[in-house]
Formats: structure tokens, C-alpha cells, sequence
């Protein structure tokens, strides 16, 4: 029998070979209103990575407010998927499963029978969250994919919608309320539905009862008003995770979505016509929460029940960690070729940061563990392949702007020149103080890497200093005898682009 692993059920310990072991490969199945889907995590890192994921339309809460049980149809498509789930399960040798229902089956009168059902055919037990269990788990995946984020994390399933406050690293008031597509579907009449809507957000918001410096959209719903608001504006990143739209330009595309044919919009973004049916039904609920929230701003997250389901399972040391930075070093000892040497790199660039932020010394070091992963690519393409590696990269901790700053960083570690396409079409997305640091940053990588061929010995016998105008190389020893055309070159694009003077200086 596969047993579901629920904190309440599994106290959290500190990181050891048996929870490395009893949390690798895990797999969440997760039973929604709308949709049924497995999703295998690989690995119990910080920044995981998405070993399976599959889902199925059901619509087990479609005419759930007329009848007070499962639809028929929809009932029958889920069993079969967890069906097939299972056997996945099965074949995939999962270190643990964890199986949660949300508010079809939460609400639904046969919800219960539905559920023994479902063991006595899989052997998966499903766990009812309550409404307020699946805000909290909506607010910790958002934790996973941004461990500082501060506001509102709204997530919008098939027949409810959850608001939690998220302040300090914790989840504090949360509640649920029954304005999920499916929900607003069984109230034909567009008045009264209009109506519904504003009482049900008044008073989520009210129970709540917490100020909003971001809100975090969270949901299938959700996302699918992002891609639409990214077709709208031409916006040339669609990675969905940290999309933050300007709200004027939000509440435009909110009431543009109900003018438009649901088929084209669909051929132009790839999601399903079963998904962009729901979005013009749930846009007036985004709508009427942004104009009682008023939020500082808004930001989309890939991230939410499922991954806060594994979260929940994370002891606080590895919650603590910086999920940016374990992605990076995990990419460096898979991809790089001499792993560990980006941790020198940033050291050996210190005397060029020194100024720096905390933040802008954290996408630094995460660019220099990532300085060589893409070495394996085509040299014609290197610089376009890794630019769209990290930019695409499924990763959190990271906003689009760093996203790009990253992205160009590691362009100019490869390339004299950034591609003109790149520049033309990425550019307009990051303040040219940031460009411009990036590309100094990049060629400061390419000064380092050229020079040592990925041996830390050799920057260890040599050392940067900025004083007065002047950055000056110094090598000693063993460094000495990498003197050469080429380091000269790369020193002098660095200074360059610098606009400083340079000089080398021998110290045998």
C-alpha cells in the first residue's frame, strides 16, 4: 500500500542520510477540482527538479453546486488516471508518495466514498486538505520558489480560491472561498455572478485581513492570464515563474481576455481551449482583488501546492538554503568541467565587487558556478545556447531581470559580443546599469577562466586590485608561466569595458 507523508504524520528531523534517502524521488499526486496530476520530484534538493509530470483534465467539481457529488464523468477519467498513476508509482521505485485531494472532494457528499474507492482500486490514500491546509501548502511552495516572499499568496483551483498571508518565512492567516471557475460556471446569470464575486472576495480579503506589498498568483488559471498577458504585450520571455506584469497592463488584459476566441488563443499559446475556457470566468475575480488589495506588485509563481507539499517535508536547514545557489552548484558538479573551481572564480573577482550588494554578490557567484556548465555546446552556439539555458532554466529564487542578468553575464564569458538578436529583443528587459554590469561581469569570468584553464592554483598565485583608476593583474609563481597573448587580450577587454587603464605585473 502507498502511504501518504504529511508533516503532521512525519516530524521534521535535520538533514541526514535517512531523510536524503526516505526523500528522494518522491512523487505528489495531487487531486484538484479541474485536474488530477502526478508530479515526481528528483531529488529532496533545495531547487528541485521535476523528474515526472503529467496531468489530466477531470473537472470533478464540474456541476458540484447543482448536485453536491462528483461529476459522473469527471469521476471516472480520475480514477482511471490515479490508476495509471499508481502503476507509474509502482514502476518508478518511489522513496515515498504523497496524495492529497483538494475542494471537489473536500465539498462533495460522496467525496469519502470517492476517496476509499480510489484505495481500494490503487492503494493510494488520499488526504482531504481543508481549505485552509491548501492556502497554507499554496503559501509554502511560493517559500520554495522565493524563501523571502512577503504578502499575499492567492491560489486559484477549479472550485475555490485561497488567500494566505506570508510574512517571515511563515504562513499566518489564511482562508478559502468558493470562487473557482467551476464554482462561477453553475451562476449562468452574468449579474448575479457579478455580484457573487464581489461579496466572496470582500469577505476572503476581510478574513484575512493582511496588507499586500505582493501578491503571488498561484494556479493553472492564473498562469494561463499570464501567458495571455505576455501574447498581449509581445513580451519576449514566457518562462511563467517570477513574470511580474505592470497592474495597468494586468487589468487590461483582464478585460481583454473575454473579447477574444478562445480556439486562437490557444493556437497562439499552446494551452489547452479546456484551460482558456475557464480564464474569462475567473479574470473578473482577479479583477475585483486587485482593486480591493491594491498591491505593491504582482508576481506569477509556478510554484504552489505541490511543491509546498514537498517544503513541508524539507527540515528547516535545507528550507534555509538558497535555492538559486543549490541549483547552480548542482549544474556545476553535473555539467562543469572541473566542479568546484566557480567557487575560486568568485573569490579570484572579490577586489572588483567589493562595493557590491548582498544581492548583486549572490547572482555573482551563482554566474561564476555556472561560467562553464554550456562548454560541451557548439561554439557557433554557445552563447545563444546558454543564454537560453539559465533564462529558461526551471529554477527559483530568481526574478526575470536577474534571470537576464545572468543570461548576459554568461554570453560575455563566451563571446567578444553579445548577438544582436539577444541584445535587440532582451535588452529593453533589464536597466542598462545592470546590462552593463553584466557584461563586465561576464568578461571578468572569461579574464579568469582563460587565464587559470580552470585550475585554482593558478589564481590562487594571482590576484586582482582596482586603486585609483588602474586594474592591475598580478601574477606570481606558478601564474607567471600563464603569461601569454591571449590573457593579455582578455585583460584588456575587461579594462576596456571598464573604461579603466590596465596593467600586468610579473612577480616571479
Amino acid at each position: 500500500m502507498i502511504t501518504r507523508q504529511i508533516e503532521e504524520h512525519l516530524p521534521l528531523v535535520d538533514i541526514d542520510e535517512a531523510v536524503k534517502a526516505r526523500l528522494c524521488r518522491i512523487g505528489v499526486i495531487d487531486v484538484g477540482s479541474n485536474s488530477v496530476r502526478l508530479v515526481v520530484f528528483d531529488g529532496m534538493a533545495r531547487s528541485p527538479a521535476y523528474f515526472y509530470n503529467e496531468k489530466v483534465l477531470c473537472g470533478l467539481g464540474a456541476g458540484l453546486s447543482d448536485t453536491g457529488r462528483l461529476n459522473p464523468e469527471g469521476r471516472t477519467k480520475a480514477l482511471g488516471a490515479l490508476h495509471r498513476f499508481s502503476a507509474l508509482a509502482a514502476q518508478m521505485n518511489l522513496s515515498g508518495m504523497i496524495a492529497v485531494a483538494t475542494a471537489a472532494v473536500r465539498d462533495a457528499e460522496d467525496g469519502p466514498a470517492f476517496c476509499d474507492q480510489v484505495e481500494a482500486e490503487t492503494g493510494l490514500q488520499l488526504h482531504i486538505a481543508s481549505g485552509a491546509e491548501e492556502a497554507r501548502l499554496a503559501a509554502m511552495g511560493v517559500l520554495l520558489g522565493w524563501p523571502d516572499a512577503e504578502g499575499l499568496v492567492c491560489d486559484m483551483g477549479g472550485s475555490s480560491m485561497e488567500l494566505a498571508d506570508l510574512r517571515g518565512g511563515r504562513v499566518h492567516g489564511c482562508d478559502t472561498a468558493p470562487l473557482g471557475p467551476l464554482k462561477l460556471n453553475d451562476i449562468p446569470d452574468p449579474e448575479k455572478r457579478e455580484k457573487f464575486i464581489r461579496k466572496q472576495v470582500k469577505t476572503l480579503v476581510k478574513a484575512v485581513d493582511a496588507d499586500a506589498p505582493s501578491l503571488f498568483l498561484v494556479g493553472g488559471s492564473w498562469r494561463a492570464v499570464a501567458r495571455l498577458d505576455m501574447l498581449r504585450s509581445g513580451y519576449p520571455l514566457t518562462v511563467l515563474h517570477g513574470y511580474e506584469p505592470p497592474m495597468e497592463q494586468l487589468l487590461e488584459t483582464l478585460a481583454w481576455i473575454p473579447t477574444q476566441d478562445i480556439s486562437e488563443l490557444s493556437a497562439r499559446t499552446g494551452t489547452s481551449t479546456a484551460r482558456l475556457s475557464l480564464v474569462p470566468v475567473v479574470a473578473p475575480v482577479l479583477a475585483e482583488l486587485i482593486r480591493r488589495l491594491s498591491p505593491g506588485r504582482i508576481a506569477i509563481s509556478a510554484y504552489g501546492l505541490r511543491e509546498g507539499l514537498l517544503y513541508r517535508q524539507m527540515p528547516e536547514a535545507m528550507r534555509e538554503r538558497d535555492p538559486l545557489l543549490e541549483a547552480a552548484r548542482h549544474m556545476e558538479r553535473h555539467k562543469a568541467r572541473v566542479p568546484g573551481f566557480g567557487a575560486a572564480l568568485f573569490k579570484w573577482l572579490m577586489p572588483l565587487n567589493s562595493d557590491r550588494s548582498e544581492s548583486d554578490l549572490r547572482l555573482i557567484r551563482a554566474a561564476c558556478l555556472l561560467h562553464d556548465v554550456h562548454w560541451r555546446a557548439h561554439p557557433d552556439y554557445r552563447a545563444e545556447h546558454c543564454f537560453a539555458s539559465i533564462t529558461r532554466a526551471n529554477i527559483g529564487g530568481i526574478n526575470h531581470e536577474d534571470r537576464i542578468f545572468l543570461g548576459f553575464a554568461l554570453v560575455n564569458r563566451y563571446k567578444a559580443s553579445v548577438p544582436v538578436v539577444i541584445l535587440e529583443r532582451y535588452a529593453p528587459l533589464i536597466h542598462p546599469d545592470r546590462l552593463a554590469a553584466a557584461a563586465v561581469l561576464g568578461r571578468s569570468m572569461r579574464l579568469g577562466s582563460m587565464l587559470s584553464g580552470a585550475a585554482t592554483e593558478v589564481l590562487e598565485h594571482s590576484a586582482l586590485e582596482l586603486e585609483d583608476g588602474i586594474l592591475t593583474l598580478t601574477l606570481r609563481g606558478v601564474a607567471c608561466e600563464c603569461a601569454g597573448d591571449a590573457v593579455e587580450r582578455r585583460f584588456q577587454a575587461l579594462v576596456s569595458r571598464m573604461g579603466l587603464k590596465g596593467n600586468i605585473v610579473l612577480d616571479p
